[in-house]
């Protein structure tokens, strides 16, 4: 398990949604793959809006860029 996925299980074990959004964003960056990417870019949205957190519009318009969410 790399050090990204364990810092995921922990930050969900404990509910801290902030660091979700930051580490959903960073395994985002660092997919191979599209889907992959895309799938972890909605999670970190997910997380933004269920925390107010201000980097949820940012998430937003990358999702709707990419065509991931409807303008």
């Amino acid at each position: 398990m790399s050090d990204l996925e364990s810092r995921l299980l922990a930050a969900h074990a404990c509910g801290d949604r902030a660091a979700l959004v930051t580490l959903y964003s960073a395994a985002a960056e660092d997919a191979a793959e599209d889907e992959a990417r895309y799938f972890y870019l909605t999670q970190a949205y997910v997380y933004a809006l269920e925390d107010g957190h201000p980097q949820a519009p940012a998430l937003r318009a990358r999702l709707v860029a990419a065509g991931r969410e409807s303008a």
